[in-house]
C-alpha cells in the first residue's frame, strides 16, 4: 500500500488552487486551475496534496453537499528554512497565524489557513541540522 495523496474538499477551487500553487509554491500536476481536481507536489518527496471540488464529490456522496464546519484537516509541510519561507509566502499573500516558533525541542512550526479555512502547519525539523 502507498499513500497517494491527501485530498481536500473545497468550495472555492480557484482560490485554493492559487494558494497551494502560487502562495505556498507547490507544483500543480496538470495546471487545471478551474478544477474540479488538481494534485500539488513539493519539489522533493512523493507525497502530495490534492484539491477536489466539493460539489462534484457531493454528486457521488450526498452528505458532502453540506458545508464543512470546524477544523477537519491539518496539512503539514516540511521546509528547510522556516523563517525565510514564512517571509517569502507572506509577500505572496499568506497570513501567518502563529510562529515561527518552537513546538518541541525537535521542531519549529508556523501555522496559517488556506482560503477554505484548512489549517496548514509548516515544520522545520531541527534534528536534521548537523
Amino acid at each position: 500500500m502507498e499513500l497517494a495523496q491527501v485530498r481536500l474538499l473545497v468550495n472555492d477551487f480557484a482560490a485554493c488552487y492559487r494558494f497551494y500553487g502560487e502562495v505556498l509554491g507547490l507544483k500543480p500536476q496538470s495546471g487545471a486551475a478551474g478544477g474540479p481536481y488538481e494534485k500539488f507536489s513539493p519539489a522533493v518527496g512523493s507525497a502530495g496534496i490534492a484539491l477536489q471540488d466539493r460539489a462534484m464529490m457531493a454528486g457521488v456522496l450526498d452528505e458532502l453537499g453540506d458545508s464543512a464546519s470546524g477544523h477537519r484537516s491539518l496539512v503539514v509541510l516540511r521546509v528547510d528554512a522556516l523563517n525565510a519561507y514564512c517571509e517569502e509566502i507572506t509577500l505572496r499573500g499568506a497570513q501567518i497565524l502563529h510562529g515561527p516558533a518552537p513546538m518541541t525541542d525537535r521542531m519549529r512550526v508556523a501555522h496559517l489557513k488556506d482560503p477554505e479555512g484548512n489549517l496548514v502547519e509548516l515544520q522545520e525539523w531541527l534534528l536534521l541540522r548537523g
